[in-house]
Parts: structure tokens; C-alpha cells; sequence
């Protein structure tokens, strides 16, 4: 059922004269308060029965890692501004020192081995190390980042083994500070994940400037956070065209270091449907019985299959155990040895690629600035932070539309980012619970509580409905950053609900995520502090309120009987209105309180509007975008809230008048008079 509210004109008898406790939807439970998602859950896959469903999946997964990882839209990809120095000469392979410029002033570096003696082009193999105490100069038994590169050039491939972030030679802070990873540089999309697969892709930019590199047979492979960062850049760059990520795709651990975690990526996902993303390039998943990957035989493997068999590649998937603690130790690397040579060189016998003996070099001859200065341009964290906000900034400049064609293209950039940092769907079915009505004197009170079917999602409603209301009647939605209880006026409809019932409006208002009657149950833990990495597995207050909005609106469109719909936001809901808006096209008006937020105050938004990415994807400018030119009547900026994007928006969309603005805070009368104009 619907809630509907009619506006009561008659004054209020004893039996309308209701107390407040009359309007209370009572307790609900909502599973966002419950079910926190986190890096040691255990989880399921199961792929889709069809071949377009999964390709459907796999664009939106793709560009979800991509948003979570500042990555969407792309960044310019600047001069690489490479140096390849320091050559050592062995018998049939050489190795040299390489840094380049992944962002400027940022710099990737690490080793280059190369086949000697043999003929080119060469297939070219992407070795990030993982979370070996030495990184890419780690030479144990367990595993062996040198002696797998010098066996790689051995067998015919040019390797590149890079640094991660604070390790060896990189100039970013140490790997474990956190400095790139707080709530402001998640804001703008920054973290050490995403600088990581940024330098992945780098990586294999840089390789296809080698003139000895083939770029049609680039492979990638590395264990434990090294295998998260090959299973990551196969995701998204489809020039990697076979990898073997090692001892990590698990169903029951995550990846539990900052690096693994960019904010966004494993909201309602996981690292199985992640590795599924390499479909259907070949894919070798090595596990250990001694971590977490001791069930891939039986679990990650089979659902991984089932996506390529969609794809009728059973074979270009497989899965090796060795029987042994976490490691890349010399079995794993000969079963990786024959996956590549298998794919990439075309030799089906595993028997040509057992590891042949090797010598590592001094660790000062693997440094690349052991006697090589670095780059007077390096950044440090604080500079690299600022400099990468500044780009972010620079770039929706550059985008900004200024007629419908440029809008257009803004709006296919930026608007799939804005809706991923909010990780926003639109509803499919609404679930919805009567808990009741009451008749007041010319109107009814109708109590709800709404969801998505099978989502868990509980918004405590009320619908309000004139007693002569016909057959189909214009709706409005009105969310209160309070909840709906400051929507009243003791025992009555405030005088906005008022005004509507009285003009036949139906009125229906929700308490959103954590406002209002919708609250946690007593004794309940904070879900963003009960496990790390929440914002990588889980939406954010904001994001959960402005998905709680959509699916209101949802609830009014599936409705019988309304004929057009309104949305108003008060107080800080505005906002979270604003934001829903740029989502909901068949909404007819919308008036927003801005309360005075300051847009351009990253710790506005931080203490009032956050989610993360949220002003990469160019914030509630790009909501404006995507809102115009529809009508909008945005009050309450006290000057704060600069209005200047979304007008030029308006121009550019080419109706200009559809947008009001008010300085001062609009009156209820007044929001009235203007959600009926339009009728």
C-alpha cells in the first residue's frame, strides 16, 4: 500500500486534535545498522545464466573500481618521462633500473629484466611484488620476486618488477602510514590503492614505449597484495591478457592492507567477481592449503568457471594448490611459469618451464637511487595529496559544459561517478509495510514502512491524503534532515504538508538513514567503526539516505493514482535531495534547502555530506548537470552556496528560467506557491 497525505483546511475537532505519538511509525529494523560488510566476511558468488547479464555486471563492476580508485573519469595521462640507466650483463638476460612519472612528480620504480641473446619483439610481464618485507628485492625460499623475474627473461619475456608505495625507492610515505588514506583525500578519490593500479597502468604504458615489447602478449602476476594488485589492473585494462594472481581470491579474506582497500570497490561485491572481470582472458588461480585460499578448488574456482563458461571458455580458467604456507615460493612459480607459456608463448609442455637456477644481484645494484639522484620534482605526501586535488579540480573545469552537446559529454563522464561514490541503484521492487491509518478532519494519515525487496532496508513513512482526493492526484515527497516529526505542528500537519493537502496533493514524508524514528537498536555497535575499511564494503550515511529518497520515490511512481511527482528537502536534506534528483528524471519540481553549505569546503563536506569520491565525481555540481533543465528552486544560500556552475548549467541546457534561486530561507507558503505553479 501507499501513504498519502490530504491537506486538512477545517479546523482540527477533538477527534482530529491528534497527539504527536499518533504520527510514530513505530520501531523497525533495518539491516544497514546490522549486516556491516567487511574484509572477513565470507562470501558467495554465483554468476548470472546469461552471457549480456554478466557482460551488464562487468561494465558497472569495472567502473565501480575505477571511481573508488580516482580513476573515473580517467586522468590525463602525462609524459612518462622514463629512464632506463644502470645495465647489468649476464649470460642471457640483463636487468637495468627504470623510474618514470605515473602523475608528475610521482614516480614508479623498480627493475627491468630482459631476454639476451633472443630475438624480439618480446611478451612483457608485469610483476608487482606484494607485502614481502623487502618488496621487490625479497629473495627467500617462500618466495622470490628477483628469481622469478630472472626466470621469466630466461624463458623469452622482458619482466618489470615495480615498487609499491613506500617501498624501496618510492618517495610516497611508508606503505602502512595511512597518510594518503583519511577522509579528505578519500573525499577527492585518493588513496594508496588507487595510486597503485594507477602505477599498474602506467606500468604497462611504459612497457608499450619499449620498441623490444610485444603489446598484443602482456602478462601480469604477484602473491598475496601482489596478487591483489593483478587481479585489480586485469579488471580494468584489458591489455593484460593473461595473469595468475597467487594466494589471494578468497571468499573468506578480503585483503586485509590499506592498499587492498580503495574506498567504494567491494560494495556489494567481492574479490571472486572481481577475478571474474579477466573473463575470458586466461586465468590461473594459485592457492595454498596454508592461508586462505585453501578452499579454491572447491569454492572460488567453481564460481570463477561458471562466468567462463558463459563465454565457452572453460579452459582459459584453472587452479593449482600447493600444499604450504602463504606464499610464490619455486612450485608456485613453475605452475605460473607454464600458464604463461602455455597462453602467451604457445608451449603446452609444462615440463619446459621448471625454474632454472639463479643468482640475485646486491641489493645496491637493484636500487634505482642508490647512486642515482632522485628527481628534484618528487612529492612528498602532503604535495602529492594537494597536487592530485588540484588535477581533480582542473579537470572538471576543463569539462564544464557551456552548450547542450558539452553537457551532454559532461554528463556520460561525471554522472556515472557521482553514482557510483554513492553507490546508488534505482529500485527495483518496493517492499512496503501498513502499520495503519488515521482519519484527521479532511484528511487521512496512512503509517508505512518502506524498502527494496531483499535488500533489508526499512524507512519508517507516513502518506498523507486529502479525504476528497481523486482518482489520481499530483505527490510530493518532503524530507526533513530531522525527520518527519519536524514536519509537524503538534497534533497537525505542519504548514507545508498543509498547504498541499489543501491544493489535493497527496504528502508523503520519510525519516531517512539515521534521522528521525529511524534509528539502531539500543546497544548497537557503530557500523563505521566496528571493522576497518568500512567505506570500502559499505555506503556511507549520506549515500544510504539519498538511496533512501529514490526509493520513496520509487514507492510514490509505482503507485496507483499519482499523477506527477515533487520532491522538497528541508534543513540539511536538501542536499541528499539535490543529490537524489540528479537520479529521479520523473520528478517534475524540486525545491532544496541548502542550509548555507559551503561548497567549497572539503570539511563541509566531510562533516555533513560525505561520501567517498564524492568530489572527484565532481559533487553537487555534477548533480546540476544532470538536474537541468529541470525545475529547480534551490533557497537558503546565504552566499555560501555558490550557484554559479548550476546556473551556467541551465544556459547550457538551454532553459535558463526552469532554475530559481533564493538567498534566504523560502517559506513554506512560499515553496508552496511555486510547487504549484507548474500545474
Amino acid at each position: 500500500m501507499l501513504l498519502l497525505l490530504l491537506a486538512c483546511e477545517a479546523p482540527a475537532n477533538a477527534e482530529g486534535n491528534m497527539e504527536m505519538e499518533s504520527f510514530e511509525v513505530g520501531p523497525v529494523r533495518d539491516r544497514r545498522f546490522t549486516e556491516i560488510r567487511h574484509l572477513d566476511l565470507t562470501y558467495t558468488f554465483a554468476a548470472p545464466s546469461a552471457k549480456k547479464a554478466w557482460e551488464q555486471r562487468a561494465e558497472h563492476l569495472r567502473r565501480q573500481i575505477l571511481v573508488g580508485a580516482g580513476l573515473h573519469p580517467m586522468p590525463e595521462k602525462t609524459l612518462l618521462n622514463a629512464k632506463v640507466f644502470g645495465r647489468i650483463e649476464r649470460d642471457d638476460y640483463t636487468i637495468e633500473k627504470v623510474y618514470f612519472e605515473s602523475f608528475p612528480g610521482s614516480y614508479v620504480t623498480g627493475n627491468l629484466y630482459r631476454p639476451k641473446g633472443k630475438t624480439g619483439p618480446f611478451p612483457a610481464v608485469l610483476n608487482p611484488h606484494g607485502h614481502w618485507q623487502r618488496g621487490r628485492l625479497e629473495n627467500i625460499e617462500r618466495g622470490s620476486i628477483p628469481g622469478r623475474c630472472i626466470n621469466f627473461a630466461k624463458q623469452g619475456y622482458i619482466a618489470f618488477s615495480y615498487d609499491m608505495v613506500g617501498y624501496n625507492d618510492s618517495s610516497l610515505p611508508d606503505h602502512r602510514s595511512g597518510q594518503l588514506d583519511g577522509i579528505r583525500e578519500h573525499l577527492w578519490g585518493i588513496s594508496i590503492g588507487g595510486v597503485q593500479l594507477w602505477n599498474s597502468i602506467r606500468a604497462v604504458d611504459f612497457l608499450l614505449t619499449l620498441p623490444d615489447v610485444d603489446g598484443t602478449r602482456i602478462a601480469c602476476t604477484g602473491a598475496s597484495g601482489g596478487g591483489t594488485q593483478t587481479f585489480l589492473v586485469t579488471a580494468v585494462d584489458d591489455r593484460i591478457r593473461v595473469a595468475a594472481p597467487v594466494n589471494m581470491i578468497s571468499s573468506t579474506m578480503q585483503g586485509g592492507c590499506q592498499c587492498e582497500n580503495p574506498p567504494g570497490i567491494r560494495v556489494d561485491t567481492n574479490n571472486m567477481e572481481i577475478g571474474a572481470l579477466a573473463a575470458p582472458r586466461p586465468l590461473l588461480l594459485v592457492s595454498a592449503t596454508g592461508d586462505w585460499t585453501a578452499n579454491t578448488p572447491a569454492v572460488e574456482f567453481p564460481a570463477i568457471q561458471r562466468v567462463y563458461k558463459l563465454f565457452d571458455a572453460d579452459a582459459k580458467v584453472a587452479c593449482v594448490r600447493m600444499d604450504a604456507e602463504h606464499n610464490y615460493n619455486k612450485d608456485s612459480r613453475e605452475a605460473v611459469y607454464a600458464w604463461l607459456g602455455r597462453w602467451i608463448l604457445d608451449n603446452p609442455d609444462a615440463r619446459s618451464f621448471k625454474e632454472r637456477p639463479f643468482e640475485v644481484e646486491k641489493d645496491e645494484d637493484l636500487l634505482v637511487f642508490a647512486d642515482e639522484p632522485r628527481p628534484s620534482n618528487a612529492l612528498d605526501a602532503a604535495g602529492f595529496i594537494e597536487s592530485r586535488i588540484s588535477a581533480a579540480e582542473r579537470q572538471i573545469e576543463a569539462a564544464k559544459p557551456d552548450d547542450l552537446a558539452s553537457l551532454n559529454d559532461f554528463r556520460a563522464a561525471y554522472g556515472p561517478a557521482l553514482k557510483h561514490s554513492l553507490g546508488l541503484e534505482q529500485p527495483g521492487g518496493i517492499a512496503v509495510e501498513d502499520r495503519g491509518s488515521s482519519a484527521l478532519e479532511g484528511c487521512s494519515v496512512q503509517k508505512l514502512v518502506l524498502g527494496r525487496k531483499g535488500k533489508g532496508d526499512a524507512i519508517p513513512a507516513l502518506l498523507f491524503a486529502p479525504a476528497k482526493a481523486g482518482a489520481k492526484a499530483p505527490a510530493t515527497l518532503v524530507v526533513h534532515s530531522r525527520g518527519t516529526r519536524a514536519l509537524l505542528d503538534g497534533g497537525r500537519p505542519g504548514s507545508l504538508i498543509e498547504g498541499l493537502l489543501g491544493r489535493g496533493h497527496l504528502v508523503l514524508t520519510i525519516d531517512c538513514f539515521g534521522t528521525g524514528e529511524h534509528v539502531a537498536p539500543a546497544g548497537t555497535p557503530d557500523r563505521t567503526t566496528r571493522y576497518k575499511f568500512f567505506d570500502t564494503y559499505n555506503r556511507t550515511d549520506t549515500a544510504e539516505r539519498v538511496q533512501d529518497i529514490l526509493t520513496a520515490i520509487a514507492f510514490l511512481q509505482n503507485r496507483k493514482g499519482t499523477a506527477a511527482i515533487n520532491l522538497v528537502g528541508r534543513g540539511e536534506a536538501g542536499l541528499w535531495c539535490l543529490l537524489a534528483r540528479a537520479f529521479a528524471p520523473k520528478v517534475q519540481r524540486t525545491a532544496v534547502d541548502t542550509a548555507g553549505f559551503d561548497m567549497t569546503s572539503d570539511q563541509a563536506f566531510i562533516r555533513k555530506l560525505y561520501a567517498p569520491c564524492l568530489r572527484r565525481a565532481g559533487d553537487l555540481r555534477t548533480a546540476g548537470a544532470l538536474i537541468a533543465p529541470g525545475n529547480l528552486f534551490i533557497h537558503n544560500t546565504r552566499g555560501r552556496f555558490k550557484t554559479g556552475w548550476v546556473e551556467d548549467m541551465y544556459q547550457a541546457a538551454g532553459d535558463p528560467s526552469a532554475l530559481r534561486i533564493r538567498g534566504t530561507h523560502a517559506p513554506d507558503k512560499a515553496l508552496v506557491e511555486w510547487l504549484l505553479a507548474g500545474e
